[in-house]
């Protein structure tokens, strides 16, 4: 009979990612996946010393669809489904597994079966249900890359080979993505494509900002290239860029995006930036470098190949099944 796992998916984007991509893990014919997507109130920003084993900060409706066929695996991505969890379990009599993504805070840290924290983070919690991974779990796979491939086939034939995605974040907490970032990063790029040739798959996001975006799009002008850039309403090719690109070039002040490239298998340079990435991004980057996921992106790394793919979602799922 098959394990049931629950996802409880909320309005984090990222974290929602994380979650599915561990699931898709585990195997089909051992586990049912079940997504459970929950919606909050305002109290759900309480701190989680009071909402304690409770649905309290959960809409009414998201309430009643966890009160039946109660499951024996609960994955849970953030601070505020780590009650959710821990209310699971408590109606299980304890029989539940719950795994938790990221740091679910002081209270109640013994309920949960595994808690997974990403390397940089190293130190702030401790115990023995505590494990940390290189980065965090993403859903990119062979499977997956193949799948887009066959999504975007044609769309990048007229550009000449070989293609470089460059995938660009933006401003992050306490620090700007500035004008004088996104011309050295665009200035890197130019040099990479003189010795690479080719062209260029260019995505951004909203923290990118207009400004940055252009000053990045002008110096680049030149150079053959396929752009999907913020506000585009059109289908988003990121996955297509993953999967037809021979190169990755990636800023580091996004740990997702880092990871989804150097899940790909590629050759991945990571830019960092001027007073830009915070000493945990920084750490972070460090550690990629250091096991050979990636390299930097200068003229000195041009011939870099990476010695293995990173898939953290594989590791949990494997610590999973031996719960």
């Amino acid at each position: 009979m098959k394990k049931k796992v629950w996802l409880l998916i909320d309005n984090r984007k990222g974290s929602a990612g994380q979650i599915r991509g561990i699931a898709q893990q585990l195997p089909k014919d051992k586990y049912e996946i079940i997504e459970k997507e929950i919606e909050y109130t305002k109290l759900s920003g309480l701190p989680n010393l009071w909402r304690g084993r409770s649905l309290l900060g959960l809409t009414s409706v998201s309430k009643e669809i966890l009160k039946k066929d109660l499951p024996d695996i609960v994955l849970s991505g953030s601070r505020r489904s780590a009650p959710v969890a821990r209310w699971i379990k408590k109606q299980t009599q304890g029989r539940a597994k719950i795994i938790q993504l990221l740091n679910p805070g002081m209270f109640g840290r013994q309920d949960y079966d595994l808690i997974f924290l990403p390397e940089h983070d190293r130190g702030k919690i401790h115990g023995k249900n505590v494990k940390y991974t290189t980065g965090s779990p993403h859903s990119i796979t062979p499977e997956k890359l193949q799948e887009a491939k066959e999504e975007w086939k044609g769309n990048f034939d007229n550009l000449p080979h070989p293609l470089t995605a460059l995938i660009i974040g933006g401003n992050i907490k306490g620090k700007g993505f500035t004008i004088e970032n996104a011309q050295n990063l665009a200035l890197a790029v130019k040099e990479f494509h003189k010795q690479k040739r080719g062209s260029l798959l260019i995505t951004d996001s909203r923290r990118t900002g207009t400004e940055a975006e252009k000053v990045i799009i002008e110096i680049l002008k030149d150079i053959p290239q396929h752009n999907y850039l913020w506000g585009n309403k059109n289908k988003n090719p990121y996955m297509g860029y993953l999967a037809y690109a021979d190169n990755i070039i990636v800023t580091g002040d996004s740990v997702s995006m880092c990871c989804e490239a150097c899940g790909t298998g590629k050759p991945v340079f990571i830019f960092n930036g001027k007073n830009w990435l915070t000493r945990k991004h920084l750490q972070f980057v460090k550690t990629l470098l250091n096991q050979n996921y990636a390299t930097m992106l200068d003229k000195e790394n041009l011939d870099f190949t990476p010695q293995k793919t990173l898939n953290p979602a594989q590791e949990i799922a494997q610590e999973i099944q031996r719960l």
